[in-house]
């Protein structure tokens, strides 16, 4: 090996650690706040929300929001009818529903929710968001509760807490907006154990994931709230 060779390897080595922290400041300072806050006034990020209460202590949060073309009792119906095997999520299909498109209108079957109900999140149905708080027109509440090492959805309370877990709750709030709109905020309020694992992921990569894809289902709304929701057809033709 060259003496130009070995002092080359040295060099390299401190520039790795020097530009992942050159690049985790500006993430951290300016990046990641505003993911957080994609979309949301100031008043909408200080303030409390219902499903709040059910983590009064989080490891995360954010708040993001977008206006909608139409009322709120025209946005509701395509939040409610949500769920892996039933609307989908409005978001990226391939990523969270393996390539199934969400459905394009309201579908009569999926619009009886009720508090307590599980919305399954996968195909295996293994995993599972639950209504935890439900008023018409104005708030969803769904909450997840999983189980890292498995891979499953948990009932806290009832089942043994797990090793290793992540659990919380996306909140869809509705307001009326100005001119017939609707303001629609997402709340997301959560934690995880053990903290030296699920932090660093949750600021690596689950914050991240979870503002692609949220400000694309706000964009996905905003295009099927836009248009008339025509009624499901009796065969699922078009």
């Amino acid at each position: 090996m060259s003496t130009k060779q070995s002092r080359r390897r040295p060099v390299v080595r401190l520039l790795a650690p020097g530009a992942v922290c050159a690049a985790a400041g500006p993430y951290a300072l300016w990046i990641r706040p505003r993911l957080l806050t994609w979309g949301a006034t100031g008043d909408e990020i200080g303030r409390a929300f219902p499903g709040d209460e059910l983590f009064p202590v989080a490891d995360g949060s954010s708040v993001m929001a977008t206006t909608l073309p139409a009322p709120p009792g025209k946005v509701w119906p395509w939040l409610v009818q949500m769920g892996y095997d039933r609307a989908g999520w409005y978001s990226w299909d391939r990523l969270d529903r393996y390539g199934i498109p969400s459905a394009d209108r309201v579908v009569p079957e999926w619009q009886d929710l009720t508090a307590g109900q599980r919305l399954t999140a996968t195909p295996d149905g293994r995993s599972w968001f639950t209504v935890a708080l439900l008023e018409p027109q104005r708030t969803l509440v769904l909450r997840s509760d999983l189980d890292l090492a498995s891979g499953r959805s948990f009932v806290p309370g009832r089942d043994p807490l797990p090793r290793a877990y992540m659990t919380g709750i996306w909140g869809f709030h509705l307001r009326p907006a100005p001119r017939g709109g609707t303001r629609l905020v997402v709340r997301t309020r959560g934690r995880g154990r053990p903290r030296w694992l699920t932090r660093p992921f949750g600021v690596l990569l689950g914050e991240p994931a979870h503002a692609v894809m949220q400000i694309r289902q706000f964009h996905n709304l905003r295009g099927r709230v836009g248009g008339e929701a025509r009624p499901e057809s009796p065969d699922g033709d078009d």
